[in-house]
């Protein structure tokens, strides 16, 4: 449901890779697309639904994934559709709402439904986190001290044309904020900033980018960071250990399908060139786990509300107007406030 970039760019293609590599997790029918705003060309393998009604008359809603696509302010009344037309495992796109207020209606939706939910995370099935995770759960580098998340692209176009995020706290970050929270444990904001972005005369309040500042339960303090007016791409992370440093690159886009990992230790530098299709494989995961009697998708989706809840803290935090942007130029953006 919904065939924007991510419908249409991102989860389309993943599945039909994912058809191709597992095949016994799917069956031969074609993949049905809903978007009553965007109906794509006709191609093999793709029926179009102009509603959700159609889509639920075009396969059975019980046994189906549905993939839901849209902006993070309409989620949560697309999937109580979805959950009146008989669906029961739902893929979401990140984050899994935009406010704590459309959290508690997708919290009870879930608990009325039945429903089985999982939010995409794909840095979370990432070759370069795993290992990450196994630096600092290894030893050999000491304990960890602190944690830096870089999430940079230029993002003019989309912010300018289709605004169908309110803020930057939901284009990259939840990637990010989810990254830490698997890599260090649970945390508290401590501290964010939002910016406007500016091109001449037009202003889109709260979309130049975002930081966010957290404190983690293990003593690990994160800062990440997201500008998108930057003129590169750029999805770097930075562990700072007692011993080292481990730097690693996630893939920019879709484009490619590989990370790369830095390790600094006593001086000596080790590089690394990680396969990594990490998309691919974290909707693998998820259709296996539908298939799966476990309860791996509560503890996933308790795992999102916790992202969708810090995120929310710090768009709290930046409610109040004021200057910089993301490298320091004017903007009527919030410079960065502190949590009490």
């Amino acid at each position: 449901m919904g065939l924007g970039r991510a419908g249409a760019e991102l989860h389309l293609p993943v599945l039909a890779r994912a058809r191709t590599s597992v095949p016994q997790l799917f069956d031969d029918r074609p993949i049905v697309a809903c978007d009553p705003r965007r109906l794509p060309a006709e191609r093999p393998g793709l029926a179009m639904a102009g509603s959700l009604a159609e889509a639920a008359d075009l396969l059975a809603p019980a046994d189906a994934v549905a993939h839901v696509c849209t902006p993070p302010t309409v989620r949560a009344e697309v999937m109580a559709e979805l959950a009146e037309r008989g669906f029961r495992n739902v893929i979401v796109e990140k984050p899994l709402a935009a406010d704590t207020d459309d959290l508690a209606r997708v919290i009870r939706l879930r608990r009325k439904h039945g429903l089985r939910i999982a939010v995409v995370e794909p840095w979370l099935t990432s070759s370069l986190t795993t290992r990450l995770t196994e630096l600092l759960r290894g030893g050999t580098l000491g304990e960890a001290k602190s944690i830096s998340i870089v999430q940079n692209k230029p993002r003019f176009r989309r912010s300018l044309t289709r605004p169908s995020h309110q803020t930057a706290f939901d284009v990259e970050l939840p990637h990010g904020v989810g990254l830490a929270l698997r890599l260090a444990g649970s945390a508290r904001v401590t501290h964010a900033a939002g910016y406007d972005l500016t091109v001449g005369d037009v202003v889109v309040p709260r979309m130049g980018g975002a930081r966010i500042g957290l404190r983690h339960n293990s003593g690990v303090r994160t800062e990440i960071s997201s500008d998108l007016t930057s003129p590169v791409r750029e999805r770097r992370i930075t562990v700072e250990f007692e011993k080292g440093s481990a730097v690693g690159h996630y893939a920019v886009s879709d484009d490619d399908d590989h990370s790369q990992l830095t390790v600094t230790v006593n001086g000596r530098r080790e590089h690394e060139v990680l396969r990594d299709d990490s998309l691919t494989e974290w909707v693998v995961r998820a259709y296996r786990m539908f298939q799966s009697a476990g309860d791996q998708h509560a503890r996933g989706f308790a795992f999102a509300t916790d992202v969708v809840q810090l995120l929310a803290v710090a768009k709290n935090i930046c409610a109040e107007p004021v200057v910089p942007s993301a490298r320091g130029e004017a903007s009527s953006g919030p410079v960065t406030a502190h949590a009490r």
